[in-house]
């Protein structure tokens, strides 16, 4: 069995999808897990992005301490 993402709500989701009994609601199902998937990648794109400014940083100080 896989592990749980943290941050993957499996009751919502089954929630949802025992409510989508019809074309529409199956579509804003979707939906949602499309937007939401897509807001993970987008913070976990931040935090690499924050990542290296801060090794980038780290990086200068520990050069011009040096000089």
């Amino acid at each position: 069995m896989r592990k749980q993402d943290l941050g993957f709500d499996y009751h919502r989701y089954r929630q949802l999808l025992a409510e989508a009994v019809d074309e529409k609601k199956r579509l804003a199902l979707i939906d949602v897990l499309i937007e939401e998937r897509a807001r993970e990648r987008l913070e976990a794109q931040r935090a690499s992005d924050r990542a290296a400014m801060t090794a980038n940083v780290i990086a200068i100080v520990l050069r011009t301490s040096r000089g």
